[in-house]
């Protein structure tokens, strides 16, 4: 599924994997975040530590109509508050998709998988 911008010169085709990318590591750049999560740990009741080379594994893209859908499955660092983290996930996703990609993202879900210490 790709998802369709309009512009003044033609159409632009943006692949979900992109937004994923762009979106995954715009969530990476916030403090307190550790990493991203696998999607399938409800599947496997195992939580996965995924680095930078896998970042469309902790992100979902949904688009319904006119509105698009991201889900981030994150791990936090321990002594870290889990909401402000959380808060400032949706904040940096939003922003950055909408001034990289020009795309109006109606709802970051975040979804915290687990709590790890940095040692």
């Amino acid at each position: 599924m790709t998802i369709q911008l309009s512009t003044d010169n033609g159409k632009v085709f943006i692949s979900d994997d992109v937004v994923a990318i762009i979106a995954g590591s715009a969530a990476l750049d916030c403090y307190g975040l550790i990493g991203m999560a696998s999607r399938k740990q409800l599947k496997d009741g195992i939580t996965e530590l995924l680095g930078r080379e896998n970042l469309t594994r902790g992100v979902e893209v949904r688009k319904m109509d006119d509105s698009v859908q991201i889900d981030l499955y994150i791990i936090v660092s321990y002594g870290t508050k889990i909401s402000e983290v959380a808060h400032n996930i949706q904040v940096k996703v939003k922003y950055v998709l909408n001034e990289i990609v020009g795309l109006h993202v109606d709802v970051v879900n975040v979804f915290v998988q687990g709590v790890r210490v940095i040692s």
